[in-house]
């Protein structure tokens, strides 16, 4: 009988516990941002409320594209990070939940207009300008001209020297053309788009990885957000950042809570902690050099300054909307990335 007892009391405890790890809460997290910024938040946030969260790194117009495709059977709560633009396409596209924060008073200006933007379906994290980096000892090594703006990367001499990421899975490659658009308008920024193509060796998939491949010194010019240049050369790499002379676009990266999460009351948790600005703070410590969006936030000495670069004024309405998004990816789908290299 007394093994008996003890058997019972075994099983109870297992079922009790069990049913305890069931009702323990957990968060399903798409990333957009670098996997150091992205492991630093999703293991933050567990270390501070206990919730479990389940991560996961991709582009910004990757985790669009899955967000849609899983619309009628939601796997993810939050999505966070990422440039804005897609974000705002999913927030017209009612992938994702409308909420405001209390945490709203607390942020840029920039960041409130994103929100308003979206319906408060998304939310400004932090801001970056787009431009370009070169690896200054194959600049040298080469013979090549220090490129100096937009119109200095379609010249000859530059053929095969470099990367910038695919704009249908990279959302720094879709506000790279979103900006040529707006700076030279559509047909002279086509046209440009095209120049340039005879001069890429590789689209990559992530927005980053053309800086990180011109610090291993596999590319001499990466196009990219200039915080992520910036990231390379405080890493120790060759890398010269260039805020081109036409002056340039830049990104509002964003959040949103993914429409139908299962997770709900775990996503708005999320979501007001990673506008505070000591969360916000700690992103320097993880070697990102974003602008970050609550006033009161800690930025690195090493950041861009943005009030010292020429930026244009970018139409985050127009460009984040579907149909304007859609309309470009495919123009450039059949007009450039179909041209012979």
């Amino acid at each position: 009988m007394v093994r008996t007892y003890f058997r019972a009391g075994a099983v109870t405890a297992l079922l009790m516990s069990g049913t305890a790890l069931a009702h323990a809460e957990s968060l399903t997290m798409y990333c957009g941002a670098d996997e150091a910024w992205c492991q630093q938040m999703a293991r933050g946030f567990e270390a501070e409320t206990g919730i479990t969260v389940d991560m996961t790194r991709k582009s910004a117009g990757e985790v669009y594209a899955q967000v849609k495709a899983e619309a009628d059977n939601p796997k993810g709560d939050i999505w966070w990070a990422g440039t804005g633009d897609p974000h705002l396409q999913a927030a017209e596209e009612g992938l994702t939940e409308e909420y405001t924060s209390p945490m709203m008073g607390e942020l840029q200006d920039w960041a409130v207009r994103q929100a308003e933007t979206g319906q408060h379906r998304t939310v400004g994290i932090y801001s970056g300008a787009l431009g370009f980096g070169y690896n200054k000892d194959l600049l040298a090594k080469n013979n090549l001209p220090e490129p100096k703006c937009w119109a200095d990367l379609t010249k000859p001499e530059y053929k095969g020297q470099i990367q910038i990421a695919n704009p249908n899975s990279s959302g720094t490659a879709y506000t790279m053309l979103a900006t040529m658009v707006q700076i030279f308008g559509e047909e002279k920024g086509f046209e440009y788009m095209k120049a340039l193509h005879k001069n890429i060796n590789q689209y990559t998939k992530s927005g980053s990885a053309p800086i990180k491949a011109a610090g291993l010194g596999e590319t001499t010019i990466g196009i990219v957000f200039m915080h992520d240049a910036v990231a390379q050369t405080v890493a120790g790499f060759p890398i010269v950042s260039v805020a081109p002379c036409e002056g340039t676009g830049y990104e509002i990266g964003s959040m949103s809570i993914i429409k139908g999460a299962r997770h709900l009351d775990a996503a708005k948790k999320f979501y007001d902690w990673a506008l505070r600005a000591d969360v916000q703070s700690k992103a320097q410590d993880v070697k990102s050099f974003q602008l970050p969006s609550n006033k009161a936030a800690k930025q690195s000495p090493a950041a861009p300054d943005l009030s010292t670069i020429k930026l244009i004024a970018y139409d985050f309405k127009k460009y984040g909307s579907s149909e304007e998004r859609k309309r470009l990816l495919k123009k450039w789908d059949d007009e450039v990335a179909s041209l012979p290299q």
